[in-house]
């Protein structure tokens, strides 16, 4: 057997060992059962690798490079968990560093966001605060080489990983900018580079909040308390969960913890190989009483999920938005040998009423689990469904992802829109506009504006008709002014921008007097409920 296949073979044994020895930690009762297990593992284990060794040998093609380890950690191993279930996973090693680097929510680099642009790698925005932007790298200039390697055909993750390295080592970059003389070289200065899960937080109204948080890692609660200590005293507050794909558990119970009281359960996990634990919200809102509204849509999943239905179940925000995601899978992360990772589903995790949010994947391609969740009938017939109650009373429903208690759709975008997303057109405006002028804040977009934009596009050659740009002026206008704050002033204003414009989180705003009669009714409830315990005993 050559060496490469043996490697090959070694590795799906460790696997296969790696997870045999968690099953021994996790359950050590050894019975007549789990020996008979074990010689099937060992039968399924030789039948693998006499599979693999017909394939090596008789391929049509030489299994060589880096062949052998994709068949095993791109095929293999991916395929038996995915008879399990959609979301338990393998990380080989470079994906196992990439997912243990978000986790952390910082790296070390010079911290720019970038993009591959017609075979050219191009900075969508430097973060504030970091080297990148410090230096004064803006959006749309090329990364032309790095140190004295042309970046020409590399991908985004070639050339992200040329930009990193050990804090305090130099990094020598040099860019193409549009309007610019020649290429304008940088001599960037390596440091750590906090990744926040909370992007955006400000006043959207005086004495009302607004936080997005992108995910939950294990900065997002300390992140949260800064922010709501920040505002001083609201009148209510948005959080936004939109797009939010989860994250860590620990860090949804410590955000869900923030606006709850003492004691109240937040989330509790049950498996097959542990006993169920209960988790509850051990400091509480520390008196801090505010209507609270969350926006949600189909992106909303897992951990986003947990904080969405705790809140829900307790009757203390009012959900908006579209049905959620519908992840009820807890994954554990297990470290295996040469730095690969197994992510196995270990719980199912229960909202404070009850609820399961797991959405049904029996006989659903992986493909529609992930992308046509939104059309299945599980999610248009409440009737199938598992009816719970919240603190005061309300109906809820599991399986099938979190139910808005008001339901607003996600507005479909326009063929137009479509196309001038896809041609970055406002990114690229915003390059062209800036080149030789600078934008104070109080710029708005103009009809001046909207005609030179209207050249631009005819520059392109993207076509477009009159009716159809109308149609969307407003969402025009508003992206233009977002991409150029962006590189005039940074990612927080052209973020804010966005904000300030997008019609959910308006009408967000509008339903806060309805989350304050929310909250309001269910604290009377709660207290009649306890009153009349109180007369009984």
């Amino acid at each position: 057997m050559p060496s490469r296949t043996r490697r090959t073979l070694f590795s799906l044994a460790v696997f296969f060992v790696a997870c045999g020895l968690l099953g021994s930690v996790i359950n050590k009762k050894v019975d007549a059962q789990s020996e008979a297990d074990e010689s099937n593992l060992r039968d399924s284990l030789r039948s693998f690798t006499s599979v693999y060794e017909v394939v090596e040998q008789n391929y049509a093609e030489p299994i060589e490079g880096d062949k052998p380890g994709k068949v095993v950690y791109d095929g293999a191993i991916p395929g038996m968990l995915r008879v399990l279930d959609p979301h338990s996973n393998f990380y080989d090693p470079k994906a196992y560093a990439k997912m243990r680097e978000d986790q952390h929510g910082r790296y070390y680099g010079v911290g720019m966001l970038i993009q591959p642009q017609n075979s050219k790698i191009v900075v969508v925005t430097p973060f504030e605060g970091t080297p990148s932007f410090k230096a004064g790298i803006r959006p749309g200039d090329v990364i032309a080489s790095i140190d004295g390697k042309i970046t020409d055909n590399m991908s985004s993750e070639d050339v992200a990983n040329l930009l990193k390295g050990p804090k305090g080592t130099h990094v020598q970059v040099t860019m193409v900018r549009e309007g610019a003389a020649k290429p304008l070289v940088f001599d960037l200065i390596r440091d750590e580079i906090p990744h926040n899960s909370i992007d955006l937080k400000y006043e959207v109204r005086p004495g009302i909040g607004y936080i997005h948080i992108t995910n939950f890692q294990e900065t997002t609660g300390r992140e949260l308390n800064d922010s709501l200590d920040n505002f001083g005293d609201l009148k209510g507050l948005i959080l936004d969960l939109r797009g939010n794909p989860g994250g860590l558990l620990s860090e949804a119970v410590s955000v869900s913890d923030k606006f709850l009281h003492k004691g109240q359960v937040i989330v509790s996990q049950r498996g097959r190989a542990f006993p169920e634990q209960v988790y509850r919200a051990s400091h509480g809102n520390s008196g801090r009483e505010y209507p609270v509204v969350v926006l949600v849509n189909r992106g909303t999943a897992s951990a986003a999920e947990i904080v969405s239905g705790a809140l829900q179940d307790h009757d203390r925000a009012l959900i908006v938005g579209e049905t959620t995601f519908g992840k009820g899978l807890v994954q554990t992360v297990y470290q295996l040998s040469e730095n690969t990772g197994l992510a196995l589903t270990t719980y199912h995790y229960y909202t404070p009423s009850g609820r399961l949010i797991q959405r049904n994947y029996n006989g659903v391609s992986l493909y529609d689990y992930y992308y046509n969740h939104d059309g299945t009938p599980q999610q248009q017939d409440n009737s199938n469904r598992e009816v719970k109650l919240t603190d005061s009373g309300r109906t809820v429903y599991g399986g099938g992802g979190i139910t808005p208690d008001v339901k607003i759709d996600t507005p479909k975008s326009t063929h137009l829109q479509d196309v001038l997303l896809e041609h970055y057109s406002f990114f690229n405006f915003a390059k062209h506009y800036l080149a030789n002028r600078t934008v104070e804040k109080n710029f708005v977009v103009d009809d001046t504006v909207l005609t030179e934009f209207k050249q631009f596009l005819t520059g392109q050659q993207i076509t477009y008709s009159a009716q159809d740009l109308t149609a969307v002026t407003d969402w025009v206008k508003a992206n233009i002014k977002a991409e150029i704050f962006t590189s005039q002033f940074g990612q927080l204003e052209g973020l804010r921008v966005r904000a300030d414009w997008d019609p959910m989180v308006n009408k967000a705003i509008g339903f806060l007097p309805q989350a304050q009669a929310l909250e309001e009714n269910a604290r009377k409830v709660v207290t009649q409920k306890a009153s009349i315990r109180s007369s009984v005993n």
